[in-house]
């Protein structure tokens, strides 16, 4: 019996054909669930985070080399990471991220305590560094295949925004499916709705499948696929949440099924 479940857990080579296109490799992305959740975490969860993220990161790289390419430049800067973002509100993710990158410091803006005494980047950063910060660099070579196969190459700084960015998403994303295990599924989301003064609240939206809530299926030690599924939409919305899901739930559906 032992020797057939070790059997089961070796990849074969049509499972390994499957996620090869994959450019944050699962032993990575299980270091970082490591990181955040004492949990097992097995390899579907491992393959759905991994897509998750090329989706979210082969969006901004797509909105860099647009801005790139209005000024005829063949590779990237950080000035093209920050109009990626500032054109798809919905890739503004890994924001941990931000206030340890020189890119992004200007953009911050002031913030000030209850006594009006303004709070340095250092207070602001606070005294312990994310886990996805402190493990940035990890996939710089992902970051880099990624760009490859979008037709574009980076200078080095850009190059450490996306992987640090990617680092943090991850963790994020892994914190959450950690939850969803540890509550038995989803609970409830949060909601937001524009109001103008004066004017009647706007009508619900439509219910959105990804938001409604569940309960969770199978044991409370091992974080699967279908949890990190179900926490993609508490870092994701819109257009890039659908697509993030859908890519994901392929990709484990034919890495299980063969």
């Amino acid at each position: 019996m032992t020797a057939q479940l070790l059997c089961t857990e070796r990849s074969t080579p049509q499972t390994a054909s499957v996620v090869t296109d994959l450019p944050f490799k699962p032993q990575l992305v299980k270091a970082v669930f490591r990181e955040v959740t004492s949990l097992n975490v097995s390899r579907p969860a491992a393959w759905a985070a991994a897509s998750v993220t090329r989706t979210v990161l082969t969006e901004i790289i797509d909105g860099a080399r647009s801005a790139a390419a209005e000024h005829a430049r063949k590779r990237l800067i950080p000035k093209d990471l920050i109009s990626a973002i500032d054109r798809n509100v919905e890739v503004e993710v890994g924001t941990a991220w931000y206030l340890h990158s020189p890119t992004f410091h200007s953009l911050m803006g002031e913030v000030r305590n209850a006594d009006g005494a303004l709070v340095s980047l250092r207070e602001r950063r606070g005294a312990r560094t994310p886990s996805g910060v402190a493990g940035a660099h990890r996939f710089e070579a992902g970051v880099r295949r990624l760009l490859g196969s979008r037709g574009v190459r980076a200078v080095p700084a850009m190059v450490r925004d996306l992987d640090g960015i990617a680092s943090v998403f991850l963790a994020a994303l892994a914190q959450d499916a950690a939850k969803v295990v540890r509550e038995g599924g989803v609970k409830r989301f949060g909601t937001v709705s524009l109001v103008v003064p004066g004017e009647p609240a706007p009508a619900p939206l439509l219910k959105d499948p990804l938001l409604v809530p569940s309960t969770r299926r199978g044991d409370g030690r091992t974080v699967g696929g279908d949890d990190v599924l179900a926490a993609v939409p508490m870092q994701l919305f819109g257009d890039l949440r659908q697509r993030a899901v859908t890519e994901a739930a392929e990709l484990t559906r034919n890495a299980s099924a063969n």
